[in-house]
């Protein structure tokens, strides 16, 4: 009789395989530099409106563009409605990398970060609620602690966190990932107030067309840059955030190779945009969204008002919470079992990194509180505020537990037999330990000559 089938159990944040580690490594590179551009600009951005407030204000409020064409905007929100929405393109890239080819691509393994994300997303929201409910503050801003930065996050992974396992560097990317593609569906439902259906409609016939291009192999940029112009102008005189445009045009690349093809189309736009994004794009838009007035009495308000207050503990409280709970319900619900070389201590540490809100939190800030300057940059604040406790906290940590990365680092990067591919990916090739023992019989004979030299040295004179 044949024997049962056995049932897999799932590893939470298991060994990553060889290409998914590659291409990981090279995504902390590019968002580690995206993240230092991020902090300047931030930083650029505080200095100005506390120095030159009359400057700053007038820069930003300054307009510019086609008034016929419904583009009549300030430069501040040229920055939020256009050039982020680079930025979230290259986000639905990502997703839809990790939904055919990444994390995402199997249920069992998209249920944590999904489930990680859900939970943390809706524990700030909670407490955010309960926090300002009590206070008799205003409940509009609930959304603002769900959203994690994405590159604040990962730049201080990167440097911080030098020796972390490949796995958890996953699962924040992914976590973040899903968690931006949570944020624009807030966006989109709770942040849309009047619509107009005719530049939705031309909106969505021109992703269509878009899509139709792609499946059709049309190459060349002067094709797609104008039209996702065009996507993007009616998407934003629709009613809907003009980053929803891009995302969706994310999402329509092919993120999977075909033969002869080294990589897929969206692995190669990804690359050609990304350097734009962080660069230039989520810059930029830091630039002219962060400038809020800091003085003590500003920063008393942030632990002082309801709202205030309810994002500050709901990104550092609500955020750690939430993403480390959801990870340990995902562990003791179901067939999944933590990687045994890990232990709890190190997911805490990351999901503090969740905590880091910057570039959603900012703009579903403006969004909540539209027509209230003083409250939003008062929420400005408090998502400063609260980004640095939360990185200086995860910062903390993760060098309390720099030891424990360093060994499983190691472990990871041991190459004993020389042919540039980590010993832990080969395990299961004859050719390996093939490999391996004839340089141990190499090592073995050299240590036999040494001996046989030591007792020649040793004669029976020096006995």
């Amino acid at each position: 009789m044949s024997q049962p089938r056995r049932r897999r159990t799932a590893v939470l944040l298991g060994r990553l395989s060889l290409p998914e580690r590659n291409f990981l490594a090279d995504a902390l590179r590019t968002e580690t530099v995206g993240g230092v551009l991020l902090l300047l600009a931030a930083v650029a951005s505080l200095v100005w409106a506390n120095t030159l407030h009359h400057s700053y204000e007038s820069a930003a409020g300054f307009h510019f563009g086609p008034s016929a064409l419904g583009l009549h905007l300030s430069v501040e929100h040229w920055a939020a409605d256009g050039l982020l929405a680079i930025f979230f393109f290259v986000a639905g890239v990502e997703l839809k990398r990790e939904l055919v080819a990444g994390e995402l691509r199997t249920p069992s393994a998209a249920a944590l970060p999904v489930v990680a994300a859900v939970c943390g997303m809706a524990v700030p929201a909670l407490v955010y609620t309960v926090v300002s409910g009590a206070g008799g503050g205003s409940l509009q801003g609930w959304a603002v602690p769900t959203a994690t930065d994405i590159a604040f996050a990962l730049a201080v992974l990167a440097v911080i966190g030098t020796a972390l396992p490949a796995a958890l560097r996953a699962f924040l990317l992914t976590l973040a990932v899903v968690d931006d593609l949570f944020a624009i569906l807030i966006i989109a439902v709770f942040f849309t107030s009047t619509i107009n259906f005719a530049a939705l409609a031309g909106a969505a016939a021109c992703l269509l067309l878009f899509w139709l291009l792609l499946r059709a192999g049309v190459h060349g940029w002067y094709v797609y840059v104008p039209l996702a112009l065009v996507i993007w102008a009616l998407m934003l005189n629709s009613g809907v955030h003009a980053t929803i445009a891009g995302v969706a045009m994310g999402l329509m690349l092919r993120c999977t190779t075909r033969d002869g093809e080294r990589h897929s189309p969206g692995e190669h736009v990804e690359h050609l945009v990304r350097p734009l994004s962080a660069g230039l794009a989520v810059p930029l838009f830091a630039l002219f969204s962060a400038g809020v007035t800091v003085s003590a009495h500003a920063l008393g308000d942030v632990f002082g008002k309801p709202e205030t207050l309810g994002v500050v503990i709901g990104l550092v409280v609500g955020k750690t919470v939430g993403v480390f709970g959801g990870t340990w319900c995902a562990a003791r619900f179901t067939r999944a079992t933590l990687n045994p070389d890990l232990t709890w201590p190190d997911v805490f540490a990351v999901s503090t990194l969740a905590g880091i809100g910057f570039t959603v939190s900012l703009l579903i800030g403006e969004l909540a509180f539209d027509g209230d300057p003083l409250l939003t940059d008062e929420v400005k604040a408090a998502v400063l505020v609260a980004s640095v406790i939360s990185a200086v906290l995860a910062a903390t940590l993760l060098k309390l537990r720099n030891n424990t990365y360093r060994r499983l680092y190691e472990n990871e990067e041991r190459d004993e037999d020389g042919d540039g591919i980590p010993d832990i990916y080969e395990q299961d090739q004859p050719a390996y330990h093939l490999r391996m023992a004839e340089s141990l019989e190499r090592k073995a004979a050299e240590h036999r000559r040494l001996a046989q030299l030591a007792r020649r040295d040793d004669g029976p004179d020096n006995i």
